[in-house]
């Protein structure tokens, strides 16, 4: 009778995920992800996968992680709004002179800059439609945009592994391990430039065919004409610096990252009140509020999973991996969570991973390697298919929108030959730097 009970309670469970899993990559009728994972929620507590006091567990683990990257999508907006990254990427393409190929690693560089800093969907979802534009601009074909297009998607999630606020799956691991921003950043800093060169030789032996050789910088107007209003352009520089150092500080002072994140995003919107360069309510309002509740909503799905024991079995295989040294968990793990990733989107990977290194008895190097491959994994997996992360979605859904249509069969094509060696590279990189670190 115990034993029909157990597995009720796991098919049931697995339902519960898979329908919520279902409707969240699906959006049937533009259905938001909040209500699609607050309906598995509510089905987890209504047959007892859950409790109640799993809703609390589960609400104290992501509250911070999600008002981070909310903190950070404002930021990301209001700079937007200024022509902030449109006069970053015209001056990228001033300094490369007329050189195709140099504005395509440019292009990748920056994308690496505002996705360690503004997150993987604030490089995804605003400079990709930037660089759209300019490579319009410069009358390259559909052949010669591509690599830049795809470019943008690729680099936005492969290089944000280096800080906490870089992916949401970065801040949901750190939160759940308790690892302060510095620790953090001292241990993935390093895999982040081994991804960056990864990622660059990887994308040109990739479109190196259908990389325009030169353009006409004529064609593009000046960096200096993108900006909206000059004033809050400076200030902008001085506040990110600001950003930076609190950022520093939150270990050490024991903040929150999101009180952070939020408090300059509060700046960047009285700022930009007063200077009339942004509507505050326009921009609060369009915020990813539906973030948070999907995070809350869909975590507790996952501890449905806990609840039923399936976590201790994936946490059993990862254990076992770990046998074979310190290299061979990392490899596992992190080749484990891409394959999650890329099969089940990439937030409720990194908890389900979480909760199984939870279970292991790997301590010191062995379960920080472990912590940080799971990282890895869920923030490069997600590139080999179109559902792995929100981000994926959400940027092919602006794409269409301006009129380019890259098929799930070609992404997916793509997706595998970048994804597989880049994160074989990464994942070595962390192996080897781990030996200095500990």
């Amino acid at each position: 009778m115990h034993f029909h009970f157990a597995t009720m309670s796991t098919i049931l469970a697995l339902a519960i995920f898979a329908i919520t899993l279902v409707f969240v990559i699906w959006q049937p009728k533009g259905l938001s992800i909040g209500w699609s994972a607050t309906g598995g929620a509510v089905l987890a507590l209504v047959f007892r996968v859950v409790t109640f006091a799993n809703v609390w567990q589960v609400t104290r683990i992501v509250w911070d992680a999600t008002l981070t990257f909310v903190g950070l999508i404002i930021i990301s907006m209001i700079l937007d709004n200024i022509g902030f990254f449109e006069w970053a990427a015209l001056k990228m393409a001033q300094a490369a002179k007329g050189d195709g190929r140099k504005v395509f690693f440019f292009v990748i560089l920056l994308g690496s800059v505002v996705s360690a800093f503004f997150a993987n969907d604030g490089a995804a979802l605003i400079l990709t439609p930037i660089v759209l534009e300019k490579v319009r601009l410069l009358r390259f074909d559909s052949r010669r945009m591509l690599p830049f297009i795809l470019a943008c998607g690729f680099i936005a999630d492969t290089t944000s592994i280096p800080f906490i606020v870089s992916n949401l799956v970065n801040i949901v691991s750190a939160d759940y391990f308790r690892v302060g921003f510095v620790s953090y950043a001292v241990h993935m800093v390093v895999p982040d430039l081994v991804s960056i060169v990864a990622s660059m030789a990887v994308l040109y032996l990739f479109f190196r065919r259908d990389i325009a050789r030169e353009y006409n910088p004529a064609d593009l107007r000046r960096p200096s004409d993108a900006i909206h209003h000059q004033g809050m352009f400076k200030a902008s520089f001085y506040i990110l610096g600001i950003l930076l150092a609190g950022y520093l500080v939150t270990e050490l002072l024991h903040i929150p990252v999101s009180a952070v994140a939020l408090s300059i995003a509060a700046i960047f919107v009285i700022s930009g009140w007063r200077t009339r360069t942004v509507r505050p309510w326009q921009i609060i309002k369009s915020a990813p509020w539906a973030i948070v509740v999907f995070s809350i909503g869909m975590y507790v799905v996952v501890y449905g999973l806990r609840n039923v024991g399936l976590t201790s079995l994936l946490g059993r295989a990862i254990e076992w991996s770990t046998h074979g040294g310190l290299y061979a968990g990392t490899l596992f793990t992190g080749f484990l969570a891409a394959i999650l990733s890329s099969i089940m989107n990439n937030l409720p990977t990194v908890m389900i991973d979480a909760l199984a290194i939870h279970d292991t008895a790997a301590t010191g190097a062995m379960h920080q390697a472990l912590v940080y491959a799971n990282v890895i994994g869920c923030d490069l997996g997600p590139k080999i298919t179109p559902i792995g992360s929100l981000a994926t979605l959400l940027w092919l859904h602006v794409l269409s929108k301006k009129g380019v249509t890259i098929t799930w069969g070609r992404y997916f094509r793509t997706g595998v030959v970048l994804t597989i060696p880049t994160l074989f590279v990464v994942l070595s990189g962390l192996y080897a730097w781990m030996l200095v670190v500990g």
